[in-house]
């Protein structure tokens, strides 16, 4: 992660950008930034992936990673997977937001034999309980709409 204070940017006022980029291991550099709605533009970039956004979409790929490795695992052919992920704040008693909540909507598509709707809810459950990254944190992780 880089972030760099532009030039004249006094920085104690509290005026800075929160624009800044990751880049990860295999070279990928993606533009992050503060949400605007929580930092106004300019001070943020809209463009850039803010920190929330980037939590809910962590949780989303590896849920979908292991589902479609379970899928496969027992015989079933993805031929797409597309998750409407969301993400909810809400604030503690002391008053501070937190992200309490990830809902994961997968809509997935088989080909050929598709799995029951138990078996579709084990591999869901499975993915969930296997998933690194919903393992490691406090945040409530569900899936709706399982058909």
């Amino acid at each position: 992660m880089i972030w760099e204070r532009a030039e004249g940017a006094k920085f104690v006022d509290n005026r800075y950008s929160r624009g800044h980029r990751w880049e990860f291991d295999g070279g990928a550099v993606v533009p992050a930034s503060a949400s605007p709605a929580v930092v106004p533009v300019p001070l943020s970039d809209p463009a850039g992936v803010d920190p929330e956004e980037a939590f809910v979409a962590s949780l989303s790929s590896c849920h979908m990673l292991w589902f479609l490795f379970f899928a496969a695992k027992g015989g079933f052919v993805v031929e797409s997977y597309r998750d409407a992920a969301a993400g909810h704040m809400e604030k503690t008693a002391d008053g501070n937001q937190w992200m309490s909540r990830v809902v994961l909507r997968p809509a997935i598509r088989f080909s050929g034999a598709a799995p029951d709707a138990a078996a579709l809810a084990a591999m869901h459950d499975k993915a969930h309980h296997a998933c690194f990254i919903a393992k490691s944190v406090k945040t409530n992780v569900s899936v709706e709409g399982i058909e």
